[in-house]
């Protein structure tokens, strides 16, 4: 599954990033590239430094050698003034949702507005609304504190929030652990029509095998502190390394890939007889 702007444009590119706290190497020789308008997630084992180098790509870690690239900028050397235009230019969504438990899930969302935009606050609510409908949740939820919430409402009302700037980069950690199976199948939807409506790049950290099945052009494998491979999750799937083959010989590993086989198998056919994938 190759993203169709593959040869254009990338979004990220990350080269021989080398990372240490004290004596112990997390990063190596960590390199990949995002391409623009692609779902790209990165895996790996407890430990391998996926987190970190999520804090390294969105500026709140430095690496102690290589270089990350994002939106065409370099981030080595960057300057504050440039640092937060560029921030602008994304979201995240944090793994345990980082709301203020203060403000209601409506003020929340329209905090990114208030703190960079000089919009009026009549205006801020209405795109808070606008942002929480686009997550699937309604203006009741709005007006709730995010301890009011259920899980999977929490990780919309954080998505929200990460889209309140419509970004061109979406950075997402965990965004379906700690959910039932309909609450994660409905964040995994989203997260493919965000792409497909407003041609989102969306670069992910996810332990959950469902989700790279349904919505993941392309995988990075981090294992012993560089990229063992790069490919879709098929492609993936044919990989002999160990530290690859982990992901698809568990029982849950199995399990995933069997259900993908079961709906592409149920999928309507090309004319040709192959196949459809999925959406782009």
């Amino acid at each position: 599954m190759t993203s169709p702007l593959r040869a254009r444009e990338a979004a990220i590119e990350v080269d021989k990033v080398v990372t240490r706290f004290g004596s112990h190497v997390v990063h190596s020789d960590v390199t990949f590239t995002v391409d623009r308008s692609e779902i790209f997630a990165l895996i790996g084992g407890s430990g391998s430094g996926k987190s970190t180098l999520l804090r390294e790509i969105i500026l709140l870690h430095k690496p102690d050698a290589g270089s990350i690239r994002v939106l065409g900028q370099e981030l080595t050397g960057i300057g504050e003034d440039d640092a937060a235009a560029l921030r602008q230019r994304w979201g995240v969504m944090f793994q345990h949702g980082g709301l203020f438990d203060a403000l209601t899930v409506k003020e929340n969302v329209g905090l990114p507005l208030r703190e960079h935009t000089q919009l009026d606050d009549d205006l801020i609510d209405e795109l808070a609304m606008a942002k929480l409908a686009m997550a699937g949740l309604t203006a009741e939820v709005g007006a709730q504190h995010p301890s009011e919430l259920s899980g999977g409402m929490l990780k919309r009302a954080s998505l929200a929030r990460a889209l309140a700037l419509d970004p061109e980069l979406l950075f997402l950690d965990e965004p379906t652990s700690g959910l039932d199976p309909v609450s994660a199948e409905g964040v995994d939807n989203l997260v493919l029509k965000l792409r497909d409506l407003f041609g989102l790049t969306i670069f992910l950290i996810t332990h959950d095998l469902d989700l790279l099945w349904q919505v993941a052009d392309r995988v990075a494998v981090l294992a012993d502190g560089k990229v063992q491979g790069v490919g879709s999750m098929t492609e993936l799937s044919r990989r002999d390394e160990p530290s690859i083959r982990q992901f698809f010989d568990s029982a849950r590993g199995r399990a995933a890939q069997a259900q993908e086989q079961r709906v592409a198998a149920k999928a309507p056919a090309h004319e040709n007889g192959s196949t459809p994938s999925k959406p782009r």
